[in-house]
Order: structure tokens, then sequence, then C-alpha cells
């Protein structure tokens, strides 16, 4: 994994960073899995039904990054695998440290 390809997954916003994400559901981990173009891989074990999948991954990525569950929300995407996540509170250079390190230690 490069940094570009970790770069290109994240921008950064006002308030924090956007993280694009491909979310697999029904999964049997729920876990980071990789960098597939330009989205960082989720899978999780929670169905595509009324939004677990998007809980699920939400509070993955909050657990993660060390961000209060509220600072993590789905913005685009919300019925599909592709997915944009914005993280409060967070600046592009933590997230892209945090991220690379959580990705390598896969």
């Amino acid at each position: 994994m490069t940094d570009h390809a970790l770069r290109s997954t994240l921008t950064a916003t006002p308030d924090g960073v956007t993280l694009r994400v491909k979310v697999v559901p029904g999964a049997k981990r729920t876990r980071l899995v990789g960098i597939l173009d330009d989205r960082v891989k989720i899978t999780v074990a929670a169905p595509p039904e009324a939004g677990q999948a998007n809980r699920a991954v939400c509070k993955l990525l909050a657990d993660l990054l060390n961000l209060p569950r509220r600072d993590v929300t789905v913005t685009t995407g919300h019925s599909q695998p592709r997915k944009t996540i914005e993280l409060v509170g967070l600046s592009l250079c933590d997230a892209t440290d945090c991220l690379r390190r959580l990705l390598q230690s896969n």
C-alpha cells in the first residue's frame, strides 16, 4: 500500500476529513481489509438491513480512530456499498497516519 493510494481515500473538510469506503456486509469478521481503487475496503458482520451495516462501519471506525461515535457518520451511499464517511475532529495528517498503521497491521 502506498501513501498515494491511502491519500486518495481521504479528503480534508472544515470539520475533519471524509473517508471513501467500500463496505461488504454479512462478512465473517468486521475489519479493515485494505485499499481497493480509491476506497478503503471494510467488511462487517452486520447484514445490509435497516442501517445495521452502516452503524457497524461507523462503530468500527470510531473505535479504531479513537473518535466519539457521534463524530463518525455516513454522508453518502447510505444504501450502497460505496459510501463516504465523515470523521469530525480528525486532521488529514492524523487520519492518514492512523489508517496507514491500521492497514499495515492487517
